[in-house]
This record gives C-alpha cells, structure tokens and sequence, in this order.
C-alpha cells in the first residue's frame, strides 16, 4: 500500500465505472458505430469522432462515482469536472450510481454478476483477481487487445511494452480483458530511515551489510544517544502481525539479504516460479530475527502490530529503524519531528547479507486498477478518448497551458495576490478531488525521475517538477535517489492470478502455519529446524500442487 495516498494524495484508492449509452435516443446519427468502433474495420462516425477529440451530438455515460468532496456550490449530479467533460469531450453522466465506498461496491457488482444484471459500459475493477476472474467468467465483456492496439496513446503502449507483466492478471484464454489504469512505479520500493542524529552523535556510518546493522541496532539500544535505558529501546520497528512483506515495518529487505522474498512467488535459477518463504534462505532470515528478538531489538508486541501502529515506536523516539518507503518524510515522519526535540532521520539503502546477497520487493508494474468494457457498449472509444487525454494534458502539464497550476481554478490552484498559486493553505475551499473516470492521471515513470532530479540539485523546469519540488520534501527526493540506484536488487512477485484451484482449499491454512511457526521460532518457542517441518508439511498439504499450478498460470500468460 503507497503512504503516497495515505499522506493525502489518497486520490489513487477510489476510481470509478463509465457506461457509455447511446446519446440522445431517437436522433442520434451515429448508426451503425458498434461493429466499426469495436472491430477497426471500417470508419464510423465514433471514429469520426474520437479523431476530433469530441462528441457532436453528445454521448451520455452512467458512472459509478466513490464518495468525493465538493466545493464551491457543486454536487455530485453537477460539478466542475462534469461541465469541463461536457465542454471538452461532448459527454455526460447518466443514471449515476454512488456507493459509500469500494466494498459496498463491491458487493453491488457481485450481485449483478450472480443475477445476470446488466453491468455499465465500462467497468471498474479494483485490484481484486478474484473478482477480476468473475467478471471475465461472466461473460458479459469484451476482449481488449484490439481496442487497446487501435485507440490507446503512445504514453501507454509504451509502458505496456516495457512492463508486460501488468497484463498478466487481465489475460485469460489467450485474451486481455482489463483496461490498465497506470500508477507511479518504484513507489513502495523497501528503504532503511534511521534516526540521524543518533547516527552522528555514535559517530556510525551507513550499515553496507546485515553485520554493520547488527552493530547500529547493539549501539541504538546499549549506548543510546538520547539517554535512553536499554530496557526502553527496541531500535528496530516492524510488523509481525499479519504479513511482514508490507508497506511499512516490512522484512522483504532482510529475506532479500539471504536470497529470497517472503510472501510471494519469486523466479528461481530456472525461470520457474517459487515461494519465497520455503526458500533455505527463509531459514537463514528467521533465525537472525530470532537472534535481534532474543537481544531486545524487537519490541516483544511486533506480533500484535500491524503496519500504521509499528511506525509509532518510530515517531515515539522509541525506535531507531523504520523499515519504509521513500515517501516515509510525509508520513509517518512529521510525527517524530513533533514528537522528539532535536530528531532527525534519514534514509540509507538496504544491506547486503553474508554472503553478498541483496535484495527487496517490487510489486509495482504501475498499474492501480483497470476497466473492462461490456460486449454491448458503442462507444469503446470514449474511453480511450478520455484517459488518452488526461495522459496528454494532466499527467504532466506543459508550461502556459490550461493546468499548469492545476485542473480548475478556484478548486485545486487560484490567484492570490495577483499571482496563481496551488498551495492549499492559501486558497479557500482548497478541493483537488476531482471525480475523473480513471482517478488521477499519472505517467508511471514520472514521479521517481522527478525526485531524482531534484536531488541530484537541478532546477524544476516544468509544471510537474515545480508542484513536485514544493509538495515534497528534500528527504524524500533523496530517498527516492537511492531507491533508483538499487534497481537491480528488486524481487517481482510473479504470481498476479485468482487463487488456483488448490489454493481455494488449501491456501488459508498454509498462511496461518506459516504465520505461527515462524513467529514462534522468532519468539523463541520452536527451535530454527521446526523451519524444515514446515517446509516439508507445506509441500506435502497442497504447497507442491499450488506451485505447478502457479507455473502453468505463469506459462499460460507469460507466453
């Protein structure tokens, strides 16, 4: 999960579904679109129209909208966004749906898939493979590798074909039935923020192997800058609770320092795909947090801990590793600053094990969510003439245009004192949750380089690096840097699927052994070989099965 969203840039974690409806029945002259917009075949009057960048008569859409906010006199049925799509694009909301929030949505789309309803035009779908698998089995959608070949811009054929990985949980039968919405990537990327004041006043340098760590952690606690008794620090943050390859207090960094990610499937020697957590390295890893649990460098609740409550040793000056991402200065940050007179912190790339290993997780393709279009939709299209636009124009805003500042004025930037501004603080009824089709636009590459820019001490230029440089601070541009230097060292999950057939039945009781038996080894209540017992009853309970059905998934759509 990005804290990108979570420090108030939550505008990724909702989106929305379009259905596109034949305009102004009765008069419409737009016959004959269906078979010619959705097969190429032949021009039509939508082809007409998604050249021109605009509808004449207009189309109408019914949409699903999450809840938003809304300023300035708007509502939900009229709003800054509707008039500008209406004006730009020659479209409009029809019949709009507004659910409370995604589960209640959800539950709304799986009953219309188990009664038959109609579902809208274009469909949302959150990052769910099982629900992705039921829409696809529901029969009542298109194929999108025509659609996607013929209207798609270049920003996003371009990223597809350097990350083709992001169709693999939208390919089925030899098919691609999701629409990718594209994320920032290199997001999530593990670092290590280390308090850096008590790295100056104890004189220690960057930890460059998992022995270096060992000797901070021994120095945080025993001999700790702040005056600290070594019963009260638990220099190392993390979480024990209910998945430790996470987004915050996460342990992939230190699986990695021994060959392997836990809790995903990772590619062995031969191409083939394994799970990290029967990997030997595992082994090797369980029993080093074994070894910090047994020295007091891990607080004794870290199995009571989920990610948001790990951080709060951190910010709480108790902790002096937080295991986090690069957006780490927005949040959770800001909180020890506060909290702690004097801290400081810093990010520092992750160590290398004994034996030179290195490594993290990297479960970003940028990709946040995706659409999928119903058989019966006529005008595919509009879709693509929509988010092709909002790629175009948004995502990274040229100097001059209409969003240099931001996408409406009064909204998310304004004049003040006679010069345009975006900073929230200075403008009244600050609102930049838009209700676009797609959520934000964001070129998936665009973000990192930014940062990294930055850091390396280049003037912003454009819009985007201007926004970026006074939104984001100089230790996350820093962090960011690091992160890109270790690009090499990433662990892709490879298995993006619905669950297989084995895993329906199996898979629950696998996690909660997994869970308990290395908790127990780390907390000391089972010796390190009950690790090789585990294996063992893993592959024997359905562990074998899983992983050759999971290699003939990754077979069926890597191909």
């Amino acid at each position: 999960m990005s804290k990108l969203r979570k420090a108030g840039m939550l505008l990724v974690a909702m989106a929305f579904i379009v259905s596109a409806c034949s305009g102004n029945a009765g008069k419409n002259d737009n016959k004959g679109t269906d078979s010619g917009a959705t097969t190429g075949t032949t021009t039509t009057a939508s082809d007409e129209a998604f050249a021109k960048g605009k509808y004449d008569p207009p189309i109408e859409f019914s949409t699903v909208i999450m809840p938003k906010k809304y300023t300035n006199g708007d509502t939900k049925e009229d709003n800054v966004h509707d008039r500008w799509m209406l004006e730009q694009f020659g479209m409009k909301h029809k019949d709009t749906w507004y659910p409370a929030g995604n589960d209640q949505y959800k539950q709304k789309l799986q009953l219309a898939i188990a009664s038959g309803e109609k579902l809208p035009d274009f469909v949302f779908v959150p990052t769910d493979a099982i629900l992705t698998n039921q829409l696809i089995d529901s029969g009542q959608f298109l194929p999108v590798d025509e659609l996607f070949d013929k209207y798609a811009n270049q920003t996003w054929k371009d990223h597809a074909a350097q990350h083709p990985e992001l169709w693999y949980p939208f390919t089925k039968d030899g098919k691609k039935w999701n629409i990718p919405i594209l994320e920032y990537t290199d997001n999530d990327d593990t670092l290590l923020w280390l308090r850096e004041d008590w790295m100056e006043k104890l004189n220690l340098e960057a930890p460059k192997t998992i022995a270096d760590l060992d000797n901070i952690l021994d120095k945080f606690k025993n001999e700790n800058p702040d005056g600290l008794a070594a019963k009260d620090v638990y220099p190392l943050a993390i979480s024990l609770k209910n998945n430790t390859n996470t987004w915050m207090g996460s342990l992939d960094w230190l699986y990695g320092a021994y060959g392997t990610i836990e809790e995903q499937w990772n590619k062995d020697a031969d191409g083939n795909l394994e799970y990290g957590s029967v990997n030997p390295g595992a082994k090797q890893a369980l029993a080093k947090l074994k070894e910090w649990m047994d020295k007091g460098y891990i607080h004794p609740d870290a199995a009571l801990w989920d990610e948001g409550k790990t951080a709060e040793i951190w910010t709480n000056g108790k902790a002096g590793v937080l295991p986090g991402a690069n957006w780490v200065p927005d949040w959770p940050a800001p909180d020890l600053l506060k909290n702690v007179k004097g801290a400081k912190y810093k990010a520092y790339p992750v160590p290398a094990g004994p034996d030179g290993l290195i490594g993290t997780k990297w479960q970003n393709s940028g990709v946040n969510s995706s659409f999928m279009v119903n058989k019966d939709a006529k005008h595919p299209e509009a879709f693509f003439l929509y988010y092709n636009y909002l790629l175009d124009n948004l995502a990274n805003p040229a100097a001059g245009s209409a969003y240099e500042y931001g996408f409406a004025k009064g909204y998310d930037w304004d004049e003040v004192d006679g010069q345009p501004t975006n900073n929230k603080d200075k403008i009244k009824d600050f609102n930049n949750e838009f209700p676009f089709l797609t959520g934000p636009a964001r070129i998936p590459d665009l973000y990192m380089k930014t940062l990294v820019k930055l850091a390396d001490g280049a003037a912003p230029e454009t819009p985007y690096e201007k926004n970026t440089a006074e939104f984001r601070k100089p230790e996350n541009w820093y962090s960011a840097k690091i992160v890109m230097s270790q690009i090499d060292i990433r662990k892709q999950n490879f298995f993006t699927g619905a669950a297989t057939t084995t895993m329906i039945s199996k898979w629950s009781l696998l996690r909660q052994s997994e869970l308990e038996t290395f908790n127990k080894i780390i907390y000391g209540k089972l010796p390190i070989d009950a690790f090789d017992s585990f294996v063992t009853n893993w592959k024997t309970n359905g562990g074998d099965q899983i992983t050759k059905e999971v290699n003939e998934w990754f077979t069926s759509v890597s191909k």
